[in-house]
């Protein structure tokens, strides 16, 4: 059975790099994301907020240049540990 190629051996660097966050539909949960994202990857972004079907949760989607594998493994962490996060894609 062939392994399957890991995230890192699909990336090259730098590369255009989208995350979805999902979490609780509150105003607060843009800013969160986007002070998390400019810990680790600083820039100007203007992230796309769509709200989930019954309105309760909302996703925002994120487009950051990453450097590297570590980058973007630590903001999938760290946009995970947001409080009203519940998952990140």
């Amino acid at each position: 059975m062939q392994e399957q190629p890991k995230l890192k051996d699909l990336l090259e660097f730098p590369c255009q790099f989208t995350y979805k966050v999902v979490g609780q539909a509150k105003p607060e949960l843009p800013d969160h994301v986007l002070t998390v994202i400019q810990r680790h990857a600083p820039g100007d972004y203007s992230p796309a907020v769509k709200p989930s079907a019954k309105g309760n949760y909302h996703s925002v989607s994120i487009t950051i240049k990453a450097t590297s594998i570590e980058q973007v493994e630590t903001l999938y962490k760290e946009l995970g540990e947001i409080e009203i996060v519940r998952m990140v894609l």
